[in-house]
């Protein structure tokens, strides 16, 4: 729709209205489940440390069908992201990745800031994590429980990127431009995308819950201060790719 054909006060709440739709479609639901299954998890009398989570996990035991649902699962998902990039093209006027923050070119220095990234936010992750394992503050989470077939690196890698790509796209590239337009501070517009990057992470307990959170803060910050989206996907596809793939080697050469 036409900026030009909406007064301010209707595109706010044109705006405001779009953003509930996307959320509810995508990461807001997301969220609104893991709030569920964390209060399950705290209301039980076993608690939230007897939980375990499988990130990635087998669909079926017939390996055609189970690589075939893992492709399909991970290309479809990314369609919230393809939307909020739709969206803001046809209103913005721009073209589709420029309308998220994606600046072209993508230079080697924006993958060596990614990797900066990656380590800065993945170390103390890591730490936080193990902390609240040992407090009994965190679910146990497992990056992946699929088998040692051909295709399962490969696949774990489109879901690093999926994952990347449907987040960084929704929770920073569309979320702040359109909470900018209604009129949100930076500040307001980073907090509220870090906390919701929260939500959907607490049915990992309080580390992943808080973990996110910060990630989500200085994910923002750096996307005000720079403005390059691919920096955090790229970051976002590492942490996630680093996290699978090397836990599934560690887990296939202890069995071999």
């Amino acid at each position: 729709m036409s900026k030009n054909n909406l007064s301010e006060p209707n595109e706010k709440k044109f705006f405001g209205t779009e953003i509930i739709i996307v959320l509810a479609l995508s990461l807001g639901a997301s969220a609104i489940y893991s709030i569920i299954y964390w209060l399950n998890a705290v209301t039980s009398k076993s608690g939230i440390a007897a939980v375990k989570r499988s990130l990635n996990s087998s669909n079926f035991a017939t390996e055609w069908l189970d690589f075939l649902s893992q492709l399909v699962g991970n290309l479809l998902e990314v369609a919230p992201a393809l939307l909020v990039v739709y969206l803001l093209a046809g209103h913005l006027g721009r073209g589709s990745l420029a309308s998220v923050g994606w600046q072209k070119p993508t230079r080697t220095r924006d993958i060596a800031a990614s990797l900066g990234i990656a380590v800065a936010i993945g170390v103390p992750g890591i730490a936080l994590y193990f902390a609240a394992r040992a407090i009994g503050a965190a679910a146990q989470i497992v990056p992946s429980t699929m088998a040692a077939h051909w295709w399962v690196v490969p696949m774990l890698l489109l879901s690093a990127l999926r994952s990347g790509i449907l987040e960084e796209f929704i929770m920073i590239g569309y979320l702040f431009k359109r909470l900018e337009a209604i009129g949100w501070s930076n500040g307001r517009q980073i907090w509220f995308s870090a906390i919701i990057r929260g939500l959907y992470h607490l049915y990992q307990g309080y580390a992943g819950f808080f973990g996110n959170i910060a990630m989500g803060l200085v994910f923002g910050w750096l996307y005000k201060k720079y403005g390059r989206l691919q920096r955090l996907v790229i970051a976002h596809f590492i942490l996630d790719a680093a996290t699978y793939v090397g836990y599934s080697v560690i887990v296939w050469s202890n069995i071999h």
